[in-house]
């Protein structure tokens, strides 16, 4: 599907929810139907149940030990326990799920009742790194960057010591270094061959996968960022590995977690997806200009950027964007691309939980929030209309209406045999008002209904005052329209 809907799921606290819902221990094997359904009845293409590999005994007692992590356990879990914290999901011990998830079965379960809906599963990959106790780091070190004795004495906190070996820590190069998961080395041809092979494995699993800081094993970003390390003895290969790892499995939607403007390289060697966590923040600087500056790249690229508002990095939009939620929910809700939502996102939760907890804490269902994105989904589903998928989008240029800040304002249509839809959003901190240019978009007839399927509401509108000014809009600050139009004959 060209613009799929995809649904992001914390799956070790999701069980913990049903579990208690439930009074029972609910795997991926027995999650009750009605959950699936109700998946399906928003209309969601895609699952992403993040979280379901076998997690690091190493990790989880170095997420225990953290002061700055315990400092984010109180403030998203008061009162929370030694139990409630499982380790990280991206600080893999293997790529076999974890007995939490109810093993192979309840993983191949869980995918059986989603593509019985139609749904495919997507899961984690992590390229970049394993945690210490993966059994790679005793039986072939060879596949990490190593460091020596005096590397380590040097750097404490870049390397950890497994046996007689020094591990340097991942990183992410603009940060301090993961001190809980061990560097693969990518210059190595067996650590690639290894990793494709998890990948074939993973493959035989899902549907797709979210590829984990995918861009960390570029060859050039490897070589900028371990270069010092593995000189001497490795070179960079001649290929990337991304086209190798495609090779392996053939089948899967690739979607990658990509930053650092490389979001283009990663889509020019094969990636279906690539995050667009540009959008994001725009949309939060409450930047109009800049964000129609991004929304005129190409096409090609436009369509193959997964946006969101927030997933499990991310800060909640319900406490970021506040009362501008229906205009950023508008926005990402119907661009073209991947539209990925995230597990309480839908329900206005505010508290962004550590990914080491496996546990939320309870929070009261925003109403308002929930039923702006009920609306959403209901109009752009894919089994409710062809429109939001299989249509054709354009940018829409506002013009002045003499009485507000028409900049502020973002407007786009999308049409398709003969269906129109315009969505206009304000990401203005004040009232914002502007003419949008639809002759050339509408069909001839007397008069057009104008249906605001966020709220309900139908304007009326005749074509001789559309053909002279354009459709006239007024938005409060953080406001949205989504209309759906229809012609009617007086």
């Amino acid at each position: 599907m060209k613009h799929p809907h995809l649904f992001e799921i914390s799956a070790w606290p999701w069980l913990e929810r049903l579990s208690a819902r439930e009074n029972r221990l609910v795997t991926l094997g027995n999650v009750p139907c009605s959950e699936w359904d109700a998946i399906q009845s928003r209309g969601f293409n895609l699952v992403f149940l993040m979280g379901v590999w076998q997690r690091s005994v190493v990790g989880r007692d170095l997420a225990l030990a953290d002061a700055g992590l315990r400092d984010e356990y109180d403030r998203a879990l008061p009162g929370w326990t030694p139990a409630d914290v499982v380790g990280s999901p991206y600080c893999i011990r293997a790529y076999e799920p974890d007995a939490r998830m109810g093993g192979w079965d309840g993983l191949d379960a869980a995918r059986a009742e989603l593509n019985r809906r139609g749904i495919g599963l997507i899961l984690d990959f992590v390229p970049n790194h394993t945690a210490f106790d993966h059994a790679w780091t005793t039986t072939d070190p060879d596949r990490y960057v190593l460091g020596t004795a005096e590397d380590a004495a040097a750097a404490p906190d870049d390397f950890r010591r497994v046996g007689d070996t020094f591990i340097a820590c991942a990183t992410d190069p603009h940060f301090a270094p993961w001190r809980d998961v061990a560097q693969l080395n990518y210059f190595n041809p067996d650590t690639r061959t290894a990793m494709a092979g998890e990948l074939r494995t993973i493959g035989a699993h899902c549907d797709g996968v979210r590829c984990d800081m995918a861009m960390l094993v570029l060859n050039d970003v490897f070589e900028r960022t371990w270069g010092r390390l593995v000189a001497g003895r490795w070179t960079a290969p001649s290929h990337e590995f991304w086209p190798l790892a495609f090779r392996e499995a053939p089948d899967l939607l690739f979607v990658a977690e990509v930053y650092w403007d490389l979001e283009w390289t990663l889509q020019q060697l094969g990636f279906h997806f690539t995050y667009d966590k540009r959008l994001l923040d725009r949309i939060r600087g409450s930047s109009a200009n800049d964000v129609r500056g991004h929304l005129r790249a190409e096409p090609a690229f436009n369509e193959r950027l997964v946006r969101f508002l927030e997933n499990h990095d991310e800060p909640r939009g319900a406490s970021v964007l506040a009362d501008r939620i229906p205009a950023a929910a508008a926005l990402f809700g119907t661009l073209p691309g991947m539209r990925f939502y995230f597990d309480g996102q839908i329900e206005g939760r505010k508290l962004r939980a550590p990914v080491q907890l496996g546990r939320w804490a309870e929070e009261a269902v925003d109403r308002h929030i929930e039923a702006l994105y009920l609306r959403l989904l209901a109009t752009t589903s894919a089994t409710e209309s062809p429109l939001f998928h299989e249509g054709d989008w354009k940018l829409l240029e506002v013009s002045s209406a003499g009485d507000g800040s028409f900049e502020d304002l973002i407007a786009f249509r999308w049409r398709h045999e003969g269906a129109l839809a315009v969505v206009v959003a304000n990401l203005g901190r004040g009232e914002a008002s502007g003419h949008l240019p639809l002759v050339a978009h509408l069909p001839r007839e007397d008069a057009f209904d104008f249906a605001d399927r966020l709220n309900g509401t139908t304007y009326r509108r005749k074509r001789k005052a559309l053909d002279v000014r354009g459709l006239y809009v007024r938005l409060a600050p953080g406001g949205a329209h989504l209309f759906t139009v229809t012609a009617v004959r007086l």
